[in-house]
């Protein structure tokens, strides 16, 4: 029988497929032989007893010597069995289904959040400040301490306006556009469903906070109609769902961004020698075996990259059609080999072919034909949430993290991440300067629950660090740096929480 399965490759699809033909593919290649399985389902009686018919095949395999790559993939598929049928309806807060837009304004989005921030805040301010009372704006009085929450909003000198961008193209000198719009100038306002208020003080600086989140303030009117802040409360870390700790074997899931397949920084051998790799071509025993613990890979965001000439609104040429199709294409072959391997998570990004405001929707399955027939293949949302052995994950494309620092400041893009978990808001700038749907029923980007792993995507550099908070949350943040610029890719052990890094060259001189 061994002879027969180096016979039979385990990538050919035969149209009508035997007991003996299956017991023979199935060590070799488990998901080919789904493939042949869903292609023979007219011959064995439909799919609805496909699975029952050739059950045998995962009961009565035989133990034979194999090579180590194939040794490595009969490892693989045990472990897959347990992720299948529990990939789906993760992201479902971040899906749009059926909905149309029908000229509905972006403030219902503002006043969901603050009316849910300011249950959440209004709860906590008597242990905060038991003896202050909470007024709205209207309700101020000179020289009166209080509080007041409400949603801030952050003037700011340098914030691009549509009507610059008019003038920009009637202007014989282009308009200088900052990489952060940030002001000496800039002050914070505060508003409610009463008012609004100039904010004054040493703690409410401007740099540090931006436009949509939702704060509670301690301090008392000035003379001159403002706002003094004596103190400030954020909603802090939300509850987290405590993580069983009883894996006793380690289990990787691999974190990639910023393939951009198509651009000039793209290097093919680069990204080939990472999926060699995780795929346990590459390396010896030790190291397959260490790829053979991979349970899911996800790609955060920015995939491919298309010519910008391409995309003027006009008729292409037929021929540049091709320019326009073949990155998807090496990307889907690329793909193709990882989901033959292991789940495949694919995030859309700024630079793909999906919708640009968020929550970006799934890339269509049509775009990757040969990846899009394994069901270890899936096409998630941006934001993108998951759980894995009781870790709940969630992360984005990177957008989020990079509107944050066009208006604010940080000393690194870690401490932009623990600002949206403090403020309990995944996007707090959209829609004012990030784009997004206009919800009238919710806010999507609203924190209920704090995640044990939140990464971003399409980041400069590779930095993690564990952010701890006041009721023992733990939360591992990991920035995610451009594949196609660093060669850099992340694993995460699910046993211990730690990261470190895979790093692929083809300089040789380096």
């Amino acid at each position: 029988m061994a002879k027969q399965r180096r016979r039979m490759p385990a990538d050919i699809v035969e149209p009508k497929v035997d007991q003996r033909t299956m017991l023979m593919m199935w060590r070799p290649g488990q998901a080919k032989a789904r493939m042949m399985l869903r292609a023979a389902e007219p011959s064995i009686g439909g799919s609805q007893n496909w699975r029952a018919r050739f059950s045998f095949l995962e009961e009565e395999e035989e133990e034979l010597e194999l090579p180590a790559a194939r040794r490595w993939m009969a490892l693989k598929m045990k472990k897959e069995t347990a992720e299948e049928g529990t990939r789906e309806g993760e992201d479902e807060r971040y899906e749009i289904h059926g909905e149309r837009y029908k000229g509905q304004q972006y403030s219902q989005i503002y006043f969901t959040r603050l009316h849910h921030m300011r249950n959440l805040l209004s709860s906590v301010t008597p242990k905060w400040k038991p003896h202050v009372p909470v007024n709205t704006v209207l309700e101020l009085e000179a020289g009166k301490e209080c509080i007041i929450i409400g949603t801030i909003y952050k003037h700011m000198k340098l914030k691009p306006c549509v009507l610059d961008e008019y003038s920009k193209e009637r202007s014989v000198v282009p308009l200088v556009r900052p990489h952060n719009f940030m002001h000496p100038d800039d002050y914070l306002v505060l508003e409610d469903d009463s008012g609004r208020v100039k904010l004054t003080g040493e703690l409410v600086s401007p740099s540090t906070f931006v436009t949509g989140i939702v704060l509670a303030l301690h301090g008392k009117e000035t003379g001159g109609g403002e706002f003094l802040v004596q103190d400030i409360l954020e909603a802090g870390l939300p509850p987290q769902i405590e993580r069983p700790h009883d894996s006793r074997e380690d289990k990787y899931v691999v974190f990639v961004s910023g393939l951009n397949v198509g651009s000039d920084t793209f290097n093919p051998l680069q990204f080939q020698l990472l999926v060699d790799h995780v795929t346990g071509h590459l390396g010896d025993e030790n190291e397959q075996e260490i790829a053979s613990q991979i349970v899911r890979l996800v790609i955060a965001g920015n995939s491919v990259e298309i010519s910008q000439c391409l995309l003027t609104g006009q008729n292409i040429a037929s021929k540049d059609h091709a320019k326009l199709s073949e990155p998807i294409k090496e990307l889907d072959i690329l793909l193709t080999q990882l989901a033959a391997a292991m789940p495949v998570d694919i995030m859309p990004g700024s630079n793909d072919p999906a919708n640009f405001s968020l929550p970006q929707q799934p890339l269509h399955r049509c775009l990757f034909p040969g990846a899009s027939v394994y069901n270890t293949f899936l096409s998630c949302t941006n934001p993108h949430e998951f759980e894995l052995d009781g870790a709940r994950f969630l992360g984005t494309s990177g957008q989020n993290i990079e509107d944050l620092d066009k208006y604010s400041d940080a000393k690194s893009k870690l401490e932009f991440m623990e600002r949206t978990l403090r403020w309990r808001h995944l996007a707090p700038t959209a829609p004012n300067t990030l784009g997004c749907y206009p919800y009238t029923d919710k806010d999507p980007f609203l924190l209920e629950s704090c995640p044990h792993v939140y990464f971003v995507g399409n980041q400069h550099k590779y930095e993690t660090s564990v952010l701890q908070g006041p009721d023992k949350q733990l939360v591992r943040l990991i920035s995610i740096p451009r594949f196609c610029e660093t060669g850099v890719a992340i694993m995460l052990n699910l046993r211990s929480f730690e990261c470190h890094v895979l790093s692929f060259s083809t300089n040789l001189d380096s």
